[in-house]
């Protein structure tokens, strides 16, 4: 018994750990942003490892689900929450510890629908031809939210601070913090859970040989809509809260290039290992943020050498250049990525008896 809880321990303890530094003011604002971009970025690497990793499918375009969890859930805490363009709150601010999760939810599972728009067109296509159609329904959805003017269009949508100052002042603690950590943790959990079930086995079936599977009586299409719907809906989970972490959300923060990044953690952590997915999510955020700061020496010297004219900031679009610079040389030098298709249990036998359900 004290083994299966071991985990629980030690994931409560972490979060115990994290809420005292934050209120002891050992960690500040960029720490506190930090650690919940690891968070929102576990979500998205091991949703998206759900489809191309286990199910052996081809998806590109796991930003647009993540834009519609990111606005659907700032559209309902922003609309019953605070006074804003849809008209007077409906709901005291004391109300937002409870309806924050409940919009976050109601985010997932607008996402979940939009995979759909991925799920029946999977039934028939694989491989290139399922790239295009996600990324075209990426596309799709990124226009859609940029012409629709209620939730700002283009310009993007904001309000989403205030709710979080709403909750902080109803109860005096870190919160994106606590939701962040608990829906990374339960994404971890549930993912696991469905890999390790029946339709779990389905899924594996799938990425060997979907014809096979298919003799095999296994409802390839159902399988395949559940995992599709799954994954979509984690994705807006993690939209929703990275919209109420930075506290604005504008179509351009859903690009293709959101989803290579989520493609570089899957492929650097492993094709269908869930514990190289969330390796892989923390080193990447990591690599960033600490590229954060080599980019303005970076500007500095290459205005000093070319003589570059003021304003004129040649290293802006840097991310386009390293994510996909990494993709290129994981497929050159480490296809398999850190993990390969391996789990940590399988490297370190001994930690299966923490977690093992009996």
């Amino acid at each position: 018994m004290i083994q299966r809880l071991s985990v629980p321990l030690l994931l409560t303890a972490c979060l115990v750990i994290a809420i005292g530094m934050v209120q002891g003011g050992v960690l500040d604002g960029y720490a506190q942003m930090v650690f919940m971009f690891v968070g929102i970025n576990i979500i998205m690497a091991t949703s998206l490892n759900l489809i191309n990793g286990n199910m052996g499918e081809f998806a590109c375009g796991h930003a647009g689900f993540m834009a519609v969890g990111a606005y659907v859930s700032s559209v309902l805490t922003v609309a019953f929450l605070t006074d804003s363009r849809f008209g007077p709150a409906i709901l005291p601010e004391s109300a937002a510890l409870w309806f924050f999760p409940v919009s976050l939810l109601a985010g997932a599972a607008v996402a979940a629908v939009a995979g759909l728009l991925v799920a029946f067109p999977s039934f028939k296509t694989r491989g290139d031809y399922l790239a295009i159609i996600t990324i075209a329904a990426s596309y799709i959805i990124k226009s859609a939210i940029e012409n629709i003017d209620a939730v700002g269009g283009a310009r993007g949508f904001m309000g989403m601070s205030r709710v979080v100052s709403a909750m902080n002042s109803t109860i005096d603690l870190p919160w994106m913090i606590i939701w962040t950590f608990g829906s990374a943790v339960l994404c971890v959990f549930v993912i696991r859970r469905y890999v390790s079930s029946t339709y779990g086995k389905g899924v594996m079936a799938i990425c060997q040989d979907e014809v096979a599977a298919n003799i095999m009586s296994v409802n390839t299409n159902r399988v395949k809509l559940v995992t599709f719907m799954l994954s979509s809906g984690l994705a807006g989970l993690a939209g929703g809260l990275f919209a109420h972490a930075i506290g604005y959300v504008n179509p351009g923060n859903f690009t293709i290039l959101k989803s290579t990044e989520a493609m570089v953690m899957v492929y650097l952590g492993g094709m269908g290992s869930l514990s190289g997915a969330v390796m892989a999510a923390i080193l990447i955020t990591f690599l960033m943020e600490s590229l954060r700061f080599l980019i303005p020496m970076l500007d500095t010297a290459l205005h000093a050498v070319y003589l570059l004219p003021d304003g004129y900031e040649l290293t802006q679009v840097w991310k386009w250049v390293i994510i996909p610079l990494l993709l290129i040389l994981l497929m050159m030098f480490r296809p398999e990525g850190i993990m390969g298709n391996k789990e940590i249990s399988d490297v370190f036998p001994k930690l299966k008896k923490f977690y093992t359900f009996k």
